[in-house]
Order: C-alpha cells, then structure tokens, then sequence
C-alpha cells in the first residue's frame, strides 16, 4: 500500500538550506547601516555605497548556492 509519494529534486532543498546564510547576511548588513545612520545621520550617503556592495556580495553567495544545485 503506497500512502504519499515524495517527488522532485533534493537540490531545492539544498538551495534552501543554503539561502538561509545569505538571508541572515543581508539582514545584519541593513541593520547595522540602519544602526550607523540612527546614530550618524550626517554619514548616511557615505556609508550608503558600502551596504550596496555588501548586499551584492551577499546576494553572489545565494546565487552561487541555486546554481551549484543544478550542477550536482
């Protein structure tokens, strides 16, 4: 007797698992820029260019966890 069958790929739940780390790093990048301009209001656009790398260097890692889930 045959009562779920399981289908699809494990690699979605890989890239799961693996976008937790980028999402808890862009959460920290903002908060802290959120953090840093409540104290420095004056420093917002100079610290501005700095959380806009650092969210797409984040955001690379996420991008290489989907890929390398197709890869293997």
């Amino acid at each position: 007797m045959l009562l779920a069958e399981i289908e699809g790929s494990l690699s979605a739940v890989g890239y799961g698992l693996a976008a937790i780390g980028p999402g808890i790093g862009v959460g920290i990048i903002f908060a802290a820029y959120i953090q840093a301009t409540a104290r420095q209001p004056e420093s917002a656009r100079l610290t501005q260019q700095w959380v806009w790398i650092g969210f797409a260097v984040v955001e690379a890692l996420a991008l290489l966890g989907i890929a390398f889930g197709f890869v293997f």
